[in-house]
């Protein structure tokens, strides 16, 4: 694949449909409403929408919302065709004042500061399970895709191929406790309203300005220790996990189904920082040493339902080099991956 080489050429990469975004879309029947549309992965996912609609010639109705602190980021969104609404989701009269629609997407969230003050992890509780209890009770006729994530399943073997949908959860921490209780009131209000719903546990997603690989590119690019204490890692690029979440749709059901999403590869640490190395001319510098587990998952399902990701690993990690060495621009959000005692 070509590299790429500006923000504007990675936004339309990342947002770029594909044949089964389109059919996707066309077989949805209403109104698509993002929740906490603002955050990482929410403005590429809602352009995904919008542009897989157009390209499949059907009118749809596609509803992005978000604090918006960003507003460049909303005034992008609508010139893009897609409806903003401002919104703190937390003042249940904002939420109550919101559109009805026949599918939503569930994206609002906080992990980072959960182990901070008092305060801090109240809100952390808030956000991942108070509101969507009230987000569950009031899309209840809606079907709804709602992101989790791998930090509900407990570290596993190196070796074993990761937990799949089948391994029982066992969060370690304040954030993946809360993101398990996310689950559980969707699971609650399913049961009750026999609301249609599917939980995707995400392990992470990539682009290149954050994540995982971004993280260790950057360290071996600045001659800063890259830890190896978490030994292994599962990643999936961006714009692969949002074609999944809205093909996703087709598997909600009640009681809610449950898919994890990430790439097929398991990726060592100390390789991937290697990789860098290579592709950086850079020697790399670790810390730590590898433990016999690591917080991975097993996403064979979803290749099963979906196919393999457009974007491999590998790809990702020449992209991400480039893009460092270009001198790209880069977000401050570390994702910590390598955080073994749930205290984010």
């Amino acid at each position: 694949m070509p590299l790429i080489n500006t923000e504007p050429e990675l936004d339309d990469v990342l947002s770029a449909p594909s044949e089964a975004d389109r059919a996707a879309m066309r077989a949805m029947e209403g109104t698509l409403l993002i929740l906490g549309a603002g955050g990482k992965m929410g403005p590429s996912l809602a352009r995904r929408a919008r542009r897989a609609a157009d390209e499949a010639g059907i009118s749809k109705s596609i509803v992005a919302v978000s604090r918006f602190s960003d507003r460049a980021a909303e005034t992008q969104l609508q010139e893009a065709g897609i409806e903003t609404i401002g919104a703190d989701l937390l003042d249940f009269t904002q939420l109550a004042r919101l559109p009805d629609a026949e599918n939503v997407i569930f994206m609002a969230g906080r992990k980072f500061g959960s182990a901070g003050a008092a305060h801090l992890a109240c809100l952390t509780w808030a956000i991942n399970t108070y509101l969507p209890a009230r987000v569950a009770e009031r899309y209840r006729h809606a079907r709804i895709v709602a992101f989790s994530s791998g930090n509900v399943y407990p570290f596993v073997p190196l070796s074993g191929g990761g937990a799949t949908e089948e391994t029982a959860p066992e969060p370690v921490g304040e954030y993946a406790q809360s993101v398990l209780a996310r689950e559980r009131m969707f699971e609650f209000f399913s049961a009750r309203h026999g609301t249609r719903v599917c939980l995707l546990r995400l392990n992470y997603a990539v682009e290149l300005r954050y994540g995982v690989l971004r993280d260790i590119g950057a360290k071996v690019f600045e001659g800063r220790p890259v830890n190896v204490g978490m030994g292994s890692l599962n990643a999936i690029w961006q714009g692969d996990a949002n074609s999944i979440c809205l093909r996703s749709f087709a598997l909600c059901e009640s009681p809610p189904a449950v898919l994890n999403v990430t790439g097929p590869e398991t990726l060592s640490v100390r390789d991937t920082a290697r990789r860098f190395g290579q592709l950086l001319a850079r020697q790399p510098v670790f810390e730590g040493r590898e433990m016999e587990t690591a917080l991975l998952n097993n996403a064979a399902r979803c290749q099963r339902l979906f196919g393999a990701p457009s974007v491999s690993a590998e790809t990702a990690i020449a992209w991400t080099a480039e893009w460092i060495l270009r001198g790209g621009a880069a977000w401050d959000k570390p994702t910590h991956f390598e955080t073994r005692d749930g205290r984010f």
